[in-house]
């Protein structure tokens, strides 16, 4: 078992994706453990674990996720690992979490949430509204593609893998005019300047959880929850628990269009949701407010109010 305080000789070990954006919410995770114990940056360490979702082909062919798996496409390798103790804590994009965890595994750890909006990122358009009738737009996200199809149906949707470098050398060499990114991401690289804007909620609501961190541990292992939670972010995980419980009461997968957004009103949650069909045809779009204690009460209320006057087939593919 872990010792109850970490060292250089003894570190507590981190497991992430090897993006540069992986990497920076690791390091930022270690950076927030080493100043809240008052401990050197060494007595952390990043251990890179290579997934599914990473596979250098299936991005550079542009296949849809729906195709490949779920959202377990970029967990799943990471959870192994911490479920064999081959690492201590695994650190995750949230948006990019399954509802639930592996026997074994807890998420209980949020660090402070980054700006939840979508970037519009073009080298000809600086928005939206101002792209031409029939341009290409590059995106991965079902939920982004049935957001803009909805709203934008003149618009020409491809598929768009691969991290923010990846896809900014796609833009570059042509294969869409426009594509989005995550603010949360773009801020978290010091890339703010690659957004043309960001996108008010208003017009785009985001995926749940975006912009949030979270830190999986295995759940029996106390010594670590103890050093976790000296970082945790209260506020965050009160939004967080609205929208899982949303997403899951949606039974959300990268297969569902989804969109939801929970806002913090004093001791209040707002919760906003939307889901589409997958081309986008149809939106509906619903909000509830009620005590942060009630959170996910409020999201699978949320979820059920949507299904209801969605109907039976709703998320199908039609074609």
């Amino acid at each position: 078992m872990k010792k109850d305080m970490p060292t250089p000789a003894d570190p507590l070990k981190l497991g992430t994706r090897g993006s540069p954006l992986a990497l920076a919410q690791a390091n930022e995770t270690c950076d927030r453990l080493a100043a809240a114990h008052g401990l050197p940056r060494e007595a952390f360490e990043v251990v890179v674990i290579h997934t599914t979702g990473d596979n250098r082909a299936l991005i550079a062919a542009d296949r849809p996720l729906k195709e490949i798996g779920n959202k377990g496409l970029f967990t799943r390798e990471i959870e192994e690992a911490l479920s064999r103790g081959d690492i201590d804590v695994a650190v995750h994009s949230m948006k990019d979490m399954p509802t639930e965890q592996p026997g074994g595994l807890l998420l209980d750890c949020y660090l402070p949430r980054e700006d939840v909006r979508d970037a519009f990122v073009s080298p000809a358009a600086a928005s939206i509204a101002d792209l031409p009738e029939g341009a290409v737009v590059g995106s991965s996200s079902l939920r982004r593609r049935a957001q803009l199809a909805n709203r934008r149906p003149d618009l020409k949707l491809v598929e768009f893998r691969g991290n923010v470098q990846t896809r900014m050398r796609k833009l570059q060499d042509g294969v869409a005019q426009a594509t989005f990114l995550a603010m949360a991401g773009l801020n978290r690289l010091g890339m703010e300047d690659v957004a043309r804007g960001a996108i008010d909620p208003e017009e785009m609501l985001p995926a749940v959880a975006q912009g949030a961190i979270g830190i999986e541990r295995r759940s029996a292992d106390m010594a670590t929850a103890a050093l976790l939670e000296a970082i945790h972010d209260g506020p965050t995980a009160d939004r967080l628990a609205a929208e899982r419980a949303f997403l899951a009461a949606l039974d959300g997968s990268c297969e569902t269009p989804i969109a939801g957004l929970a806002l913090l009103e004093g001791g209040d949650v707002w919760l906003r949701g939307e889901i589409l069909r997958p081309d986008g045809s149809e939106s509906i779009s619903g909000e509830t407010r009620g005590p942060v204690g009630d959170a996910a009460d409020l999201g699978r209320a949320l979820a059920a109010e949507l299904l209801s006057q969605a109907g039976t087939g709703f998320f199908a593919w039609k074609g």
